[in-house]
């Protein structure tokens, strides 16, 4: 474990789980120095957890994703003083004028989750931008991509699939709150309820049962999309052309991460296919970027009157 930014006084931190240099390298080149700003403007420390919580030989040894249900209990060994851990995926770029996550959003009693279904903040149902990816996938990169798969499953199937009691709301487990203190000890529970080589659809992913989990526990704060706008959505649905780029990264991919960063807090290339893959770009984020994000953000406190200053043209 590595304490990169030291708890501040709210004892709120966020924290990772980069086990192994695939992870943990990306995630050091191309988002750590955005997510270093945004707990320096915010006050939260940052936590990274680079070597794994459970012998590879347990037997309830899982995946390194289902690590992230055990860094609560692992935080209260190390005596620090920690309250609340906001948990982030490693593929994860933020705005670092985002607001605090913290703040107004989230309930200390609950444990916050982020819908991939529902309170989208498109003019379609998620199905549309489903069909987008899929025929955009199949046409630029792969002929071999299934137009009909588990993309299209409802929700209701994929929890009867793994042999859950099936709810209708299904959250993307890269981004999750919770206070150390009321559900540590519950997220461990659950990760020790399930054994080593359990079966998904998900590759053997802790996402279908880590939701059954929080379900049934009930106690949730659905939290706002844009902590967590997933960048496959955005662009099937506003920049559909970046598919014929493939692998190749370009000044035009760039320009389109930053107009979403642009609106949403923070975005995550979740997946595995190429588009999952452009948050690998040292030049998304430079000092330019950075000054045009912190002057709007400077501009939104100034307060606007709506006073009529006569016909302005260039």
């Amino acid at each position: 474990m590595k304490v990169v930014i030291k708890p501040g006084l709210t004892g709120n931190v966020i924290a990772t789980v980069a086990i192994g240099n695939d992870y943990l390298k990306p995630w050091d080149q191309f988002a750590s120095k955005n997510w270093k700003k945004y707990c320096e403007k915010h006050s939260l420390g940052l936590i990274v957890f680079d070597s794994s919580l459970v012998d590879i030989n347990n037997s309830h040894w899982k995946k390194p994703n289902w690590q992230k249900l055990l860094i609560g209990s692992e935080l209260s060994k190390e005596g620090l003083n920690i309250n609340n851990v906001c948990y982030l995926d490693t593929d994860i770029l933020i705005n670092p004028n985002s607001p605090n996550i913290f703040d107004n959003y989230y309930d200390t009693s609950s444990i916050g989750m982020i819908s991939q279904i529902k309170n989208l903040p498109y003019p379609c149902p998620i199905s549309d931008i489903n069909r987008r990816i899929a025929y955009l996938r199949n046409k630029y990169y792969s002929n071999k991509y299934p137009l009909d798969s588990l993309l299209f499953m409802p929700v209701e199937e994929i929890y009867k699939s793994h042999g859950l009691k099936s709810f209708t709301n299904y959250a993307c487990t890269g981004v999750f709150l919770f206070n150390v203190g009321i559900h540590s000890d519950l997220m461990s529970n659950w990760f020790y309820k399930y054994e080593k080589g359990i079966q998904t659809l998900t590759g053997g992913g802790e996402e279908p049962h880590f939701n059954f989990e929080v379900q049934s526990y009930g106690k949730i704060t659905w939290l706002d999309y844009r902590f967590q706008a997933l960048w496959n959505y955005e662009m099937a649905w506003k920049y559909p052309f970046l598919y014929q780029n493939g692998k190749d990264k370009s000044e035009i991919n760039r320009k389109c991460i930053q107009a979403s960063l642009f609106t949403n807090y923070f975005l995550h290339f979740a997946g595995s296919w190429y588009e999952s893959e452009m948050w690998e770009d040292d030049l998304i984020f430079n000092n330019s970027v950075y000054n045009e994000f912190d002057s709007f953000n400077e501009y939104l406190k100034i307060p606007v009157t709506g006073k009529p200053v006569g016909i302005k043209k260039p």
